[in-house]
């Protein structure tokens, strides 16, 4: 979103009262313009995720009221801080949400494949307890010395039997179509969790992806470190050579990545220009790793700029931070973002 600040910052100066006027007009329009966007925002998260966006749309709107063109510089900052807060927060939320349904459908499929599969083994086993008894029924009547009410027991029980068979054939035809179907449903939605823990640029793993992992650890215990790399002056790629370039130079270093990374680290897209590591071993190895890592990364990368083929230098910063016991995620993630910003301090210099 434009920054409201920057906007009415650069609204240009001229005579006194001509400058007046229109601040008071362009201030006027920028707010309209802002409260529009916070009330479309807020719609289209309750076109999105009905059970989270009624909340949003009511803080986003809660928000936009208080807009005002009297608010000063430092509270247009903070207002616009927290619209950026409450827009981060709700994806978040958003993405579990989704994980979650997911998860709930996940379950449903396996509950309705052992279903199935338990009236099977049910059909198989009444099938061959009738059968027992219509075995039963011929050996006694086969003692009976009354021929005809012998052979109405052995019809009865030739009929009863064709029945039993034609039965059981239904069944397990009927079985084993909802078994297929059901591995048809559950082969899909792996795809779709699948695709939805990807990044749609670099095909690395997502950002919520990532965090589950994080998660997924701390529960279990287990020793891990996390690493945050950033592409220094990535911003100065876009202004000079377009979001085009910018765009496939984070796939060429999103695959250079995965390239020095091993098969056990999760490599995702933070965001930006920022990438996670979720490297799943103690600090000393986790340095070896980052080391290297750093080393393989940087250098040349050849990209397509607006005037054709262009070769570009490109440096990264990487902050690593072990987990400690008792520690939050968010703690833990700030300790690896506060080193990558002291290693990208110390390059400059």
């Amino acid at each position: 979103m434009i920054s409201l600040k920057k906007y009415l910052e650069s609204v240009p100066s001229g005579s006194k009262v001509q400058n007046e006027q229109s601040e008071g007009d362009s201030t006027a329009a920028a707010l309209a313009a802002y409260r529009s966007a916070l009330e479309a925002m807020g719609r289209c998260s309750l076109d999105a995720c009905p059970g989270l966006g009624s909340e949003l749309q009511q803080n986003l709107g809660a928000l936009s009221r208080t807009l005002s063109a009297k608010m000063s510089a430092a509270a247009l900052a903070t207002m616009e801080s927290e619209v950026q807060q409450q827009l981060r927060e709700w994806g978040h939320r958003t993405a579990r949400h989704y994980q979650m349904k997911s998860d709930e459908v996940k379950e449903l499929l396996i509950v309705m494949a052992r279903t199935a599969e338990s009236v099977g083994s049910r059909d198989q086993r009444c099938a061959g307890q009738i059968q027992e008894v219509t075995t039963r029924l011929t050996a006694i009547a086969s003692l009976d010395d009354l021929t005809e009410i012998r052979a109405s027991i052995e019809k009865s029980a030739a009929e009863l039997k064709t029945s039993i068979d034609r039965m059981t054939e239904e069944g397990k035809a009927a079985v084993d179509l909802l078994q297929k179907q059901v591995a048809t449903y559950r082969a899909k939605l792996e795809e779709a969790e699948e695709i939805a823990s990807r990044d749609a640029l670099t095909g690395l793993r997502n950002r919520p992806c990532a965090e589950n992992l994080i998660e997924r650890y701390i529960h279990e215990a287990v020793p891990f470190c996390v690493a945050i790399a950033d592409i220094n002056e990535f911003k100065k790629v876009n202004d000079e050579h377009g979001h085009g370039t910018g765009d496939e130079l984070l796939k060429q270093f999103a695959a250079e990545l995965v390239s020095a990374c091993r098969s056990t680290d999760l490599i995702g897209r933070w965001g930006g220009d920022e990438f996670i590591i979720v490297l799943a071993c103690g600090l000393p190895e986790a340095s070896a790793q980052t080391a290297r890592l750093s080393k393989w990364i940087c250098g040349n990368y050849n990209v397509q700029g607006r005037s054709g083929p262009r070769t570009l230098k490109i440096d990264a910063s990487i902050g690593l931070a072990e987990y400690a016991h008792g520690e939050s995620m968010k703690d833990l993630l700030a300790r690896a973002d506060t080193a990558m910003y002291l290693q990208k301090a110390a390059s400059k210099k």
